[in-house]
């Protein structure tokens, strides 16, 4: 994808000003290109690889997260398997659905939508999971075979920021990079991925000393850390490229991380919010499903 294509905002590239990265034209093209091979696959005699997701509870936000995985599948030619169980479903109930969802052939990928009630442990049932399946990427085995370079199911919002930077062509590669935030379902994760792409990665958070002089440090900065427009235009360094995953409510709308109106003036290249990480995230977890299929498959 050529950078007219990327940077698809008016006024783009000029001085003073960063070019904004839409996550929503690349993840499109993500999309059309998973939607092709889908069909390819269906085309030869196969069938269309399945998503599961398990939704226990009824927590409305949830379940509007659920429903947008689902229609993205049927946008793309892939199959959607729901689970629905109650509030009050039990330990052993939760399992045995994940084992069910394990061993149904038709199922290539399986996503337990979190959180779940309190009385379950989401981490339990997750990593329940077959690591084949693990389209989310969160289980141990996934969490293992990414410290250690090994092929597998990567997270799907880190992963979209990996796409993000290519389709920019921001090569992290021996470059300075930081990303806000700790944990394990993005920051660490993040880090490891840019640790394979030979950055030089820094993993920050809210202990660390004097956050903004270390921000101003990166050539590529990543903010994960749900605080609406911590980051400031002055924690930035000049041309760096800044990579918003924050997804923050408030009277305004959403809202990042970072404050995009001072940042936009300082940094070279800069993603939205909304419009780019969080388009990246879905349109990654329909190419782990299919990854999981053809690797099935294989």
């Amino acid at each position: 994808m050529g950078l007219s294509n990327v940077y698809g905002v008016p006024g783009l590239g000029k001085r003073g000003r960063a070019r904004v990265i839409d996550g929503k034209a690349i993840a499109k093209a993500e999309r059309e290109a998973v939607a092709l091979a889908v069909a390819r696959l269906v085309a030869a005699g196969g069938h269309a690889p399945a998503l599961a997701t398990v939704l226990i509870g009824d927590d409305p936000a949830s379940a509007v997260y659920v429903g947008s995985k689902i229609k993205a599948c049927e946008e793309v030619g892939l199959s959607s398997v729901h689970r629905h169980l109650p509030a009050d479903a039990s330990r052993e109930q939760a399992l045995a659905l994940i084992d069910e969802l394990n061993s149904d052939p038709r199922v290539s990928g399986i996503l337990c939508q979190l959180p779940v009630p309190a009385h379950l442990d989401g981490t339990e049932l997750t990593n329940r999971i077959d690591p084949g399946k693990d389209v989310d990427g969160l289980t141990v085995a996934s969490a293992g075979r990414l410290a250690l370079g090994l092929p597998g199911l990567r997270p799907c919002t880190p992963a979209g920021v990996m796409a993000m930077l290519e389709h920019a062509e921001v090569r992290p590669a021996g470059r300075d990079t930081m990303v806000l935030g700790r944990s394990n379902l993005f920051g660490k994760p993040m880090a490891q991925m840019l640790i394979a792409a030979d950055a030089t990665a820094t993993v920050c958070h809210s202990r660390t000393a004097d956050l903004a002089a270390r921000c101003r440090e990166a050539d590529v900065l990543i903010a994960a850390v749900g605080r609406p427009r911590m980051v400031k235009g002055s924690w930035i360094k000049p041309g760096a490229t800044v990579i918003d995953v924050g997804i923050n409510r408030g009277p305004a709308g959403l809202v990042g991380d970072v404050d995009f109106e001072e940042a936009v003036a300082v940094a070279g290249a800069i993603s939205p919010v909304p419009g780019g990480v969080g388009p990246m995230t879905i349109a990654r977890l329909l190419r782990n499903t299919l990854q999981a299929a053809q690797s099935n498959v294989d």
